[in-house]
């Protein structure tokens, strides 16, 4: 695939606010309403499918979000961790990995879905103050995992 480099919004930016970056992976947490703990693993290079990359880099790709997702049931206990790589909107490799709980918004509907209720802002809130433990520990599990 070429290089679209200013097209492709994760080409030209984080994405989010950057947790960890190595060589061929990111970390970012999403600037998502109502979702404190959303975060996107991204793919460096521009690419548009899973298939494009090579078995290896698949492995080292999927080893990222399982970093993330484990350090969100670690540090969250949320009901449900969701897992998703649409691409419609922006055709950049990333995968979304989204703490999910029983008082969210949304739940048990996809955060993309119609809210169900109204926010829970004493729960993000404790969300939120538990990040910076959990993106500490996550950095050293991804620093140690993706060499």
């Amino acid at each position: 695939m070429p290089d679209i480099g200013g097209l492709c919004p994760l080409c030209a930016e984080e994405g989010g606010s950057l947790i960890w970056r190595g060589e061929r992976v990111r970390v970012i947490r999403a600037q998502e309403a109502g979702f404190p703990a959303f975060y996107r693993v991204v793919w460096n290079a521009h690419v548009a499918e899973f298939s494009d990359l090579s078995p290896s880099d698949r492995a080292h790709c999927m080893e990222a979000v399982a970093c993330v997702e484990a350090a969100l049931r670690e540090h969250l206990a949320p009901v449900k961790v969701n897992l998703a790589a649409l691409g419609n909107m922006v055709p950049h490799l990333h995968w979304h990995v989204i703490a999910r709980f029983e008082g969210d918004s949304h739940f048990p509907s996809p955060v993309w879905a119609a809210a169900q209720r109204d926010r829970n802002l004493d729960q993000e809130e404790r969300q939120i103050a538990r990040l910076p433990a959990l993106e500490a520990a996550l950095c050293q599990a991804l620093a140690q995992r993706l060499r």
